[in-house]
């Protein structure tokens, strides 16, 4: 039995992804060039934040996943944590984009504390939030299309970080971009206090898991360990989210320092980010037809492609670079919703072979590698930087921008490729999906005892 969704719900629920990309985004685009173009770190005391910071955010997504597994309200397990988090959100947002006034030390310790902060509370929101992807619904077909609005409304905001920062921070800042970034983050981050409430109101969790389960921190490890279909997209998430943000912290400097023109960014990602809405519209139709799977490899092999586009065009050839972001995004839009939906048939997987649910630790497990991967992308980025001799706020050496050109093109879309070859090993078909979503439903009626047998793989 499908179980529809009302749009209200979709969108309501889909404006909490808004609200966390709005620092999402920011972190992915332009966080390096905040800390050392404005802030004032270096490239190599940026990367080692991101990389310390980011493994610690990571490991704390887990510890996040059994919280809110055992967490019991009258509002559910998942909702509450949306409206708890709202407003330190929208605090740490506009803290960690401040620039106090404080010697060499001083800021490098504030760094270090904010961002700390940020993170945790971002997992401390996340996780919940994209565990209730989940238990919105138990239909394959219903949650890929509840993950398609959150993801239109994710990449909306992607597309006001990063194709209206730049000018918004020129226009805020007049001059002085440590107050401009100030300015615009606090914008952006009531913004996301207001969505994050407006997200909790309007969503329900309908999926439970059976009463009569006990709580068991070693049998939900032991379950997760046992689960193929995670360890796949756990693995495949980590190369992922590296790639993002080694290609999303890397382009600004690309058009400030190889094209010579900042502003360029926000054209680029403009176009960019237009077709991966689109993208995200043909994910579920194209899902619904070929499968998850299928498209998700597709999607990915194509990105890595279009990804080297930047190795074989001048920097200054706008218009080409722009089309080939146009086709890279539009393929990559695809992915989205695709992988936001394989978490909860993850977790339905893990149902259907052991009778036991966890879907939040299921679910911080597979964001625990979106975190990893982002701190080993952004940190392998400023590495990178940093050994190609690249200095903040100067004209760049020959080698400087040959290396931001590589990391770009070839080292971001290395991983892309990576995310590609994970994907085959993925052992949940649409076949299985329907089976396994038909038989939840069945066992759910009256929380029989597990089946024994399944489908051939």
């Amino acid at each position: 039995m499908i179980e529809r969704l009302s749009f209200k719900e979709k969108l309501g629920y889909g404006l909490g992804d808004m609200a966390a990309n709005f620092i999402f985004q920011t972190l992915l685009a332009l966080q390096l060039n905040y800390y050392t173009d404005v802030f004032g770190l270096s490239a190599a005391q940026a990367a080692k934040l991101f990389l310390v910071v980011g493994l610690i955010a990571a490991v704390f997504n887990p510890v996040m996943g059994v919280i809110v597994d055992r967490t019991s309200t009258r509002w559910g397990k998942f909702r509450p944590w949306l409206l708890w988090t709202a407003v330190p959100f929208g605090i740490l947002g506009i803290l960690t984009f401040t620039t106090p006034s404080l010697s060499i030390t001083g800021k490098l310790i504030y760094a270090w504390v904010t961002y700390l902060l940020l993170r945790l509370i971002y997992a401390a929101n996340n996780v919940p939030y994209a565990t209730l992807n989940g238990v919105l619904t138990g239909d394959p077909d219903e949650r890929t299309s509840i993950s398609a609005y959150r993801q239109v409304l994710a990449n909306s905001a992607g597309f006001i970080v990063q194709s209206l920062a730049i000018p918004m921070i020129a226009f805020f800042g007049h001059g002085n971009s440590a107050k401009g970034y100030q300015l615009t983050m606090g914008l952006l981050s009531v913004l996301s206090v207001i969505f994050f409430v407006i997200a909790f109101a309007s969503s329900k969790e309908r999926i439970q898991p059976d009463p009569q389960q006990k709580t068991s921190l070693g049998q939900d490890m032991a379950d997760l360990f046992s689960n193929r279909a995670w360890i796949v997209l756990f693995l495949a998430t980590t190369f992922y989210f590296a790639a993002l943000a080694m290609r999303g912290s890397v382009m600004l400097p690309f058009f400030k320092y190889n094209a010579d023109n900042e502003f360029l960014f926000s054209w680029f990602n403009g176009f960019g980010l237009a077709a991966l809405i689109l993208g995200v519209f043909f994910s579920k139709p194209l899902s619904t037809r070929i499968g998850k799977r299928p498209l998700f490899i597709l999607s990915m092999a194509l990105t890595g492609v279009f990804n080297l586009a930047v190795l074989v065009l001048p920097a200054t050839a706008t218009i080409p670079i722009i089309v080939s972001e146009v086709l890279r995004q539009l393929c990559f839009g695809t992915s989205g919703p695709l992988l936001w939906a394989m978490m909860g048939d993850v977790a339905d997987y893990g149902e259907w072979k052991t009778g036991r649910r966890a879907t939040g630790t299921v679910t911080a497990a597979v964001v625990f590698a979106l975190w990893v991967g982002l701190a080993l992308g952004g940190a392998i980025a400023g590495w990178l930087f940093s050994y190609y001799g690249y200095v903040a706020n100067a004209a760049q050496t020959p080698r400087a921008l040959e290396g931001i050109r590589l990391t770009a093109g070839l080292y971001s879309g290395l991983f892309f490729f990576a995310t590609t070859a994970c994907l085959f090993f993925y052992p949940i078909s649409r076949k299985i999906n329907r089976t396994i979503s038909d038989e939840l439903a069945g066992r759910r009626q009256h929380y029989g005892p597990p089946a024994t047998s399944s489908p051939q793989k």
